[in-house]
């Protein structure tokens, strides 16, 4: 009889999947708390790039704050 071989067989596949991935979750959660998520800074170039844009549009206006909508 096959039956009990392909049963434990699909139980054990069953198991060892179950472990990678949680080994793989538990070494995701690792790198997150190693290599946070750093908030991005202030660009530089992109406050030029629209400093001189809105100067060459509109010449002699002074832009005083950049913000995101």
């Amino acid at each position: 009889m096959q039956s009990p071989d392909l049963i434990s067989m699909s139980i054990s596949a069953f198991v060892i999947v179950f472990l990678i991935l949680t080994s793989l979750a538990v070494i995701m959660q690792l790198i997150i708390k190693l290599f946070p998520y750093k908030e991005k800074r202030d660009d530089l170039a992109v406050y030029s790039a629209v400093t001189s844009m809105y100067t060459t549009v509109f010449p002699g206006t002074k832009i005083t704050k950049i913000e995101e909508l």
